[in-house]
């Protein structure tokens, strides 16, 4: 399976009239290990965000998060999905769309989220496992962060 998700981008006419740049269904679907699959919907590479122009960043790739900027990504993960333990320089707030998935923190602690959950991650390790037998779809907005700093010492992202 993949990942189905329509975009719809608004923006200005050269009058400043408000209208629609983009209505598709989202074309830049990856699929970095197997059973998760993502689409980067909108991203900023700086905050304040600057709304003029009509370029679309989501045709050139986008990282996990986008330093001093912003990623909006919808994924889709399989029941079984292979693991990735990892940390952004980012708080993220998630919203489970449909499905349940369980978030495993790196003390042991596992949270389970379901449809119309919300969750904000702050830059802390953790890995998303499906264990059902229904697909899991999250949409996730990253906002750059300065690296998490424990008793003056950095914790660096990773994975």
């Amino acid at each position: 399976m993949s990942l189905t998700v329509r975009r719809v981008i608004t923006g200005h006419d050269d009058q400043g009239r408000a209208i629609v740049l983009t209505d598709e269904i989202s074309q830049n679907v990856i699929n970095n290990r197997p059973g998760a699959f993502s689409s980067v919907i909108w991203s900023t590479d700086q905050l304040p965000v600057n709304n003029d122009g009509d370029e679309d960043p989501t045709t050139t790739r986008i990282g996990t998060t986008v330093k001093n900027g912003t990623v909006f990504r919808v994924v889709r993960y399989e029941p079984g999905v292979t693991p990735r333990r990892h940390r952004t320089d980012s708080v993220d707030y998630a919203v489970v769309i449909s499905g349940e998935i369980d978030m495993e923190m790196d003390d042991g602690v596992v949270v389970n989220l379901k449809q119309g959950d919300v969750l904000v991650q702050r830059g802390t390790v953790h890995n998303w496992v499906n264990k059902t037998n229904e697909v899991c779809i999250i949409a996730f907005t990253l906002v750059s962060a300065d690296p998490v700093k424990i008793n003056g010492v950095e914790l660096p992202p990773h994975g």
